[in-house]
């Protein structure tokens, strides 16, 4: 595994593999090799444009659901984000420490759609035992990518 060929792929996918091997000191075949191999493995899972979605009028709204989940036994809470990470409306799903088990990105067209299919389809799922929905408001920062300028702040200023 070749972690530094990881991180700037990790930070920009669509680098020329002719610039790849300059950065890292080797050859276009041997990073392509390196890639293929990774990808191989499972190690690169796939390739995503990381979009500011705030720029679109209308575009969609995305929430971070907290769940609290009775694990069952032997399965431990695999079993319950495994059914939820099948829903589309899922973008992300993250076992946690702390006050909940499962941190869950969703997003929708609404507000009103989020709450919905939190209401009739996560909280439903057996073992959940509580959801808490926070809605996201403004993303300043995405997989590493910083999402501010270009873009104006329609909230105004308040003076004291």
């Amino acid at each position: 595994m070749n972690a530094k060929l990881l991180k700037l792929l990790s930070k920009d996918s669509r680098t020329p593999v002719s610039d790849l091997a300059v950065m890292l000191g080797m050859s276009e075949n041997e990073v392509e090799s390196q890639i293929r191999e990774m990808e191989k493995e499972g190690l690169i899972r796939g390739y995503k444009a990381v979009i500011d979605w705030d720029r679109l009028d209308g575009a969609y709204v995305s929430a971070i659901i907290e769940l609290k989940v009775t694990p069952k036994a032997g399965l431990g809470f695999e079993d319950v984000a495994a059914k939820v990470m099948k829903y589309p409306e899922v973008e992300s799903v993250y076992l946690m420490s702390g006050v909940y088990d499962l941190n869950v990105v969703v997003k929708g067209k609404t507000f009103q759609e989020v709450a919905k299919f939190v209401a009739k389809e996560l909280s439903t799922i057996d073992s959940v035992t509580s959801t808490a929905t926070h809605f996201v408001l403004r993303r300043y920062k995405e997989l590493d990518v910083e999402l501010l300028g270009n873009g104006k702040d329609e909230r105004g200023s308040i003076w004291l």
